[in-house]
Parts: structure tokens; C-alpha cells; sequence
């Protein structure tokens, strides 16, 4: 394979910057535009000082080179990290010489992948990678490096050895029918299959909790102009971040912001609020609006206590019917009141919150409500490898139903050799998930969503 060679850092200014060059020019390149006082070998894992220089001997700039020798590297290949000061137009410049001397721009998430394909991390450990870069939570980020440390990976290979071990048995009895073991053979076969069914469903069970914790929970605010909306979002947010004014129909365009609740990413999204509007700019807002609530996985709803019910505000009521959804009545702190709970009764399926934005009154039994909505609290990353992909998710599955087959031509008294039929599709959906039995095209498509240099 060629030399590559990379900006591993996020472009912008800062303290330091990092190019890496992984292949079997990366010494040979370094030699050529590092300059040191270090004339002794190069010792395995050593970090250099010097400088990095162009093609006519200039210096561009002040480093630090981190040697790390194959296999012993994050891509099981020679690496060099040149760590130079932060600037955009420094490390492109150094990137640049790097490849006018024999390196070529690595293409996204090429690292990683070469990693996988080195043998030095499977497919479910480079994946974790990206989900670690990309963790918007301390759950999430906990759950990517314990799948980064390979946990999720040792069950899938329990899983793998156990389904081996049984259809080495089946073999065994195919080859050697003079044992006469057939009978006994069935009944471990069923007994054997139902357990690995069972821990194959413990794990699809976490799914969903992973998908909350990659994913996060959408909830949309919505109601009547001047309701409280951007209040709300505000008095979550703990800063200003929505215009709050007197004057109906403010808010024209969606505003979303991420919080965590509990280590669980939430994205709040202020709405335009729903009324008949002649203004085309605000109706499009109000179509947005829309939008929000069929997409969202919960709709907070919020009315004015101080004003009667009108029609948006059923239409509203009408659009979360089927929605998981909190009701919450605003401004309990005025005296004078034109609804309560009362008013909701026909919606029983909702909970329904007296609040004050303005006196910050019942804003945590709306984080209560969340937590217990989602069992938020039950969510445990410690004990419990976590799957957090669909794609791992569906190959599992996959398994599960080869397995089940099996299960159902045992009661067919169907013969063990053509079980094994079945017991071969699992494994292949097993080693799907690893990488061990994986196209090219999968390859290119999971790499490719990873950062450049990563």
C-alpha cells in the first residue's frame, strides 16, 4: 500500500497541529524533510525536535516528529506524527511537502481503515472510533471507547465460538455416524441454540438505548404564538438564546439547540407558533412547525392559562393526539385564569404540567417527566456492552433468525447436516458485523463518513 499522509487536527488556529503519515515511506519520507540535531538511531516510540523544511532548504516551521515503529502503531503500519503549531497555512504547507516527497493525501477515515485491515482493530472497533469523535454525551463517549476497548467485540465472538462449536459437533456426527449419537445430539443442538438466541436478544436490546445515546431525543416546542415557547427554551438553555417579545409571531424560523439530561443528548426545537397568518414568510415558518411535531420523538405543547382556548389550540391538541407529548400550562402565576387541567381530560394519554416560565416554577418536573418518559435512569453503560449501530443491529438479527430456523427444522426431525445450512448463514452475519465477512463497498461506505486524518 502507498504512503499517506494527513491533518489529523481540525482546521483553525490553535496551540498545536498534527500531520500523520502512515506506510512504508514514512521514515524515508521523514528523513528527507526533518531536520534535527539527533543524529543517533531512531529508538521505537521516540519523539524528536526539530525542523521541518521545503524543497529549497527552508524552514517552515518548529516540531516535535513522534516515531512509532509496525506493527505497534494506531494503523499497524510506520507512522511519523508531526506535531507543528496550529496554523492552517503552516500544516498545509508540511502536508504539501510530505507529498511532493512520496506521500499522497489520505482519503477520509483511511487510517482507521487500514487499521481494520491490518488486523489491529475489527470492524465494530473502527466504527466506535467515529461514534467516539462523534459523541454528543459522556454516556455516548463512555460507550465508544469500551467498544473502542473491544467489550461489544468479545461478546460477538463468544457468540461466534459457541455457534462453531456446535456445528463442528454436527460435522463430527456426519463423519462419524458409527457413534450413533444423533439423539442426544438434537436435544444439545436446541438446548445450545436457545441459549445463544437469548444472548443475541440481550443485545438487541440495548440497541434502542444506543440509538439514544447516538442520536439523542428530538423534542419540539410548540403552541400559540406568545405562549411561552422561546421563554421555555430559553429558561432550559440558561441563556438568551430565542428573541422574546410582546409581539405575536416573532419566532418565523425552527431554533434547535442540543442539552444533555442526564448524560442523554436532547435536541429542543422552538417552533413558530401555529395561528392563521397572512404573512408568507411566517406561514412557511408554521409549515416548518409541522414538520417538527411528525419528526420529533416527543412534543412539549405549551398554552397560556391567562387566555381561552382557540382554535389553533385544538388543532394543536389534534396534531400530538398520537404524539408522545407533555402539556404544559403556562403563567400559573397570574391570578387571573381562563383553563386548567380540567380542560384536558379527553387528552387522559398526556401528562399535564401547571408551570411558570417567569418564576422558573415546574421547570424540573419537566426534566422528571423526561427522564422517566425514556428511562433515562435505566440506562446503564457500565455492566453492558452497548450496540449503537444499525448496521450491527440488522446482522445480528439476521443471526437470530438463522438460528430460529434451526429450531424449527430440529422439530421437523429434519437431518443435522442440513441444519448446518442454517447455522453457516449465522456465522456469516456474525462475521459481518466483526468485518470478517464483509464487501468492499461496505468498506468504502463506512470509511467514508469518518474525518480526514482520522
Amino acid at each position: 500500500m502507498s504512503t499517506i499522509a494527513a491533518i489529523s487536527t481540525a482546521p483553525g488556529n490553535a496551540g498545536i497541529g498534527i500531520i500523520r503519515i502512515s506506510g512504508k515511506q514514512t521514515f524515508k519520507i521523514i528523513k528527507k524533510i526533518f531536520k534535527t540535531t539527533q543524529e543517533n538511531k531512531i529508538k521505537r516510540n521516540e519523539i524528536r525536535y526539530g525542523h521541518i523544511i521545503d524543497e529549497n532548504k527552508e524552514v517552515i516551521d518548529e516540531v516535535l516528529v513522534s516515531y512509532f515503529f509496525a506493527p505497534k502503531s494506531y494503523t499497524g503500519e510506520d507512522v511519523c506524527e508531526i506535531n507543528a503549531h496550529g496554523n492552517n497555512n503552516v500544516l498545509k504547507k508540511i502536508l504539501d511537502v510530505c507529498i511532493l516527497n512520496g506521500a499522497r493525501l489520505a482519503e477520509p477515515g483511511e487510517f482507521t481503515k487500514r487499521a481494520f485491515l491490518n488486523g489491529r482493530i475489527d470492524l465494530l472497533q473502527a466504527e466506535s472510533v467515529m461514534e467516539l469523535i462523534n459523541s454528543k454525551s459522556e454516556l455516548e463517549r463512555k460507550t465508544a471507547v469500551k467498544n473502542l476497548e473491544g467489550e461489544l467485540s468479545q461478546k460477538i465472538k463468544k457468540i461466534k465460538s459457541e455457534i462453531l462449536s456446535i456445528l463442528s459437533n454436527i460435522e463430527v456426527s456426519v463423519d462419524y455416524p458409527e457413534y450413533d449419537i444423533e439423539e442426544i445430539s438434537t436435544n444439545n443442538i436446541k438446548n445450545e441454540i436457545k441459549k445463544i438466541i437469548k444472548n443475541i436478544e440481550s443485545l438487541e436490546k440495548t440497541f434502542e438505548n444506543g440509538k439514544l445515546l447516538r442520536d439523542g431525543i428530538n423534542i419540539a416546542i410548540v403552541g400559540r404564538p406568545n405562549a411561552g415557547k422561546s421563554s421555555l427554551l430559553n429558561k432550559i438553555l440558561k441563556e438568551e438564546r430565542a428573541i422574546v417579545t410582546e409581539i405575536e409571531g416573532t419566532t418565523r424560523d425552527t431554533i434547535e439547540e442540543f442539552i444533555n439530561i442526564e448524560g442523554i443528548p436532547f435536541k429542543i426545537i422552538d417552533t413558530a407558533g401555529i395561528r392563521q397568518a397572512d404573512n408568507e414568510i411566517e406561514k412557511i415558518g408554521i409549515n416548518k412547525t409541522k414538520k417538527a411535531i411528525k419528526e420529533a420523538d416527543i412534543v412539549i405543547a405549551i398554552f397560556d392559562i391567562s387566555k381561552e382556548l382557540q382554535q389553533e389550540d385544538f388543532d394543536i391538541l389534534e396534531m400530538i393526539q398520537e404524539k408522545k407529548a407533555i402539556i404544559l400550562l403556562n403563567k400559573v402565576d397570574l391570578k387571573d385564569k381562563k383553563i386548567n387541567k380540567a380542560c384536558f381530560e379527553k387528552y387522559s394519554n398526556k401528562k399535564v404540567l401547571e408551570i411558570s416560565i417567569k418564576e422558573e416554577q415546574g421547570i424540573e418536573q419537566i426534566f422528571k417527566e423526561l427522564k422517566e418518559m425514556f428511562n433515562i435512569e435505566e440506562i446503564n453503560t457500565e455492566n453492558t456492552a452497548i450496540i449503537t449501530n444499525i448496521r450491527q443491529k440488522e446482522a445480528l438479527s439476521k443471526a437470530k433468525k438463522s438460528l430460529e430456523k434451526v429450531l424449527e427444522e430440529i422439530k421437523k426431525e429434519i437431518p443435522t447436516d442440513i441444519i448446518s445450512i442454517f447455522l453457516r448463514e449465522a456465522l456469516e452475519n456474525i462475521d459481518k458485523i466483526t468485518g470478517e465477512n464483509v464487501t468492499e463497498e461496505l468498506l468504502e461506505d463506512i470509511f467514508s463518513k469518518f474525518c480526514l486524518g482520522k
